[in-house]
């Protein structure tokens, strides 16, 4: 049987399109795997937003369907795995000048892509999607040199190498074999192979994953290599949860990297040209890496969301006192929204109460449940979720409470909040749209209807975040 020499601009997009669909159906399925580096069951979905992104910006027509795939990636990219996708697509981009990629462009392509992952990553980590690429893109070299760079044999070599390397994943980190699982970037990232080979092959479905025995699995040397972006800072006892910080940032890519290594781990620079990258970072100082973040370049897509910490106990545990002996106070009403605003490391009183315990210095969001401040300084937040946003930018170890209050309150007002006119999906949407007719880059949606956010991402055309709050009214917010 004959295949296609090489895949044009318009086989590049089917396969985009092809993949995002696939991992769509199977984004369950990779979230259940997800349990390294944060078990937070949220790759899939991650990996899927990451492929909608690329696809979004290729169906606009606006510029070669290579790069308008890699830009869009590195733009929408989520999460360590979206990251690590997003680099792949920007090393496809990098190999072809004109879209189309034949077999020793997709060799080129995978090589380049493990160079620029190695570059992005402050410490790549054997045994998850980094070790897959890295295999395939080995066998789809070899396979370029011995079988005159023929795309059809260079696909299956890297895709039976990825399949091969996946399985090997639990042998090479103990969460995983522990979990009985293999890793879920991994498998997401051989689902982007598989789609490759269905478009060369014309098969309308890809192969469902094989069931892989991990029990008894042997550890190997790398069990002793740390996690993602271990050489930056640890997080420190009691400091606080650990935040997920997400950004497209316009700078300086040497000087942002190096502001942020000390203040977390997990931290990710995926490039999408020399001067502009998604940056991914894991910190219990979200406020001061926004700051830096800030100060050193143009950031945009900015999005935050707390991890969960081994052994997450009571809320109580993310209290926000800081190095100032600072504390934060937010009026919030029973349930899911005080959590919330515990677990981001505010003290919850009940609405209409002021903060009683407080003492000058500290600070006091009233969230539009009114409630006298007293000692405390007065943040201007008139709804829950321009006090999420005032937290996110706050920064526990800045030492000067008016250089806090002022960033907060900025940060409030900077934020439009709305409520929709019905509680439902449409309800929603058509608010949504209504506000983004004056502007806007990303929405916040709490909300106490099950709302899937990539769905609602990709009706909206921005970023969206979605926070269940169940018993509440549904709150908008947009930035």
């Amino acid at each position: 049987m004959s295949y296609p020499a090489e895949l044009d601009a318009r086989g590049l997009h089917e396969w985009a399109a092809r993949t995002v669909k696939e991992l769509q159906r199977r984004r369950a399925e990779i979230n259940a795997l997800n349990v390294f580096p944060v078990p937070d069951s949220d790759t899939g979905s991650n990996m899927a937003h990451t492929m909608e992104s690329a696809l979004a910006e290729a169906d606009k027509g606006e510029m070669d369907v290579a790069e308008a795939l890699a830009i869009g990636s590195v733009r929408g990219a989520r999460g360590n795995s979206g990251m690590v996708l997003s680099q792949v697509l920007r090393g496809v981009a990098d190999a072809t000048t004109d879209s189309r990629v034949d077999g020793s462009v997709l060799a080129d392509a995978l090589s380049l892509a493990v160079t620029l992952v190695d570059r992005a990553l402050a410490s790549p980590v054997e045994g998850t999607i980094i070790t897959v690429l890295r295999a395939s893109a080995a066998a789809a070299s070899k396979a370029a040199e011995e079988s005159g760079a023929q795309l059809h044999g260079i696909v299956v070599a890297a895709v039976d190498a990825a399949r091969q390397a996946l399985a090997e994943t639990p042998s090479q980190l103990p969460a995983l074999r522990e979990a009985g699982v293999v890793d879920a970037g991994g498998a997401g990232f051989v689902i982007l192979l598989e789609c490759l080979l269905a478009q060369l092959t014309g098969e309308d479905t890809v192969p469902e994953p094989v069931a892989i025995e991990t029990v008894g699995a042997e550890p190997t040397q790398s069990e002793s290599l740390p996690s993602h972006g271990e050489n930056c800072a640890a997080p420190q006892p009691g400091a606080g949860p650990e935040i997920e910080v997400i950004f497209f940032f316009e700078g300086d890519l040497a000087q942002i990297e190096e502001a942020l290594n000390p203040l977390g781990n997990s931290l990710v620079i995926a490039r999408a040209t020399e001067d502009s990258a998604s940056v991914h970072i894991h910190s219990s100082q979200a406020g001061a890496v926004i700051e830096q973040a800030y100060g050193l370049g143009k950031v945009s897509n900015l999005r935050l969301e707390v991890l969960p910490s081994a052994g997450d106990t009571a809320a109580g545990e993310m209290q926000a006192i800081d190095r100032a002996g600072r504390r934060i106070f937010a009026a919030v009403p029973e349930g899911a929204a005080r959590e919330l605003f515990e677990k981001a490391g505010a003290d919850t009183v009940k609405p209409g109460d002021g903060p009683r315990a407080a003492k000058a210095g500290d600070l006091f969001l009233p969230n539009g449940y009114g409630g006298a401040p007293g000692t405390a300084t007065l943040i201007p937040t008139d709804s829950l979720v321009s006090g999420l946003a005032a937290l996110s930018v706050y920064s526990p170890g800045s030492t000067h409470t008016a250089e806090a209050v002022a960033a907060m309150a900025d940060a409030a007002r900077s934020m439009r909040v709305v409520h929709p006119d019905t509680e439902c999906l449409d309800g929603i949407v058509a608010s949504c749209r209504s506000q983004l007719a004056y502007g806007g880059e990303q929405i916040t949606v709490l909300t106490g209807l099950e709302i899937d956010e990539d769905e609602l991402a990709q009706l909206l055309g921005v970023d969206v975040v979605v926070l269940r709050v169940p018993g509440l009214r549904t709150e908008i917010g947009v930035e």
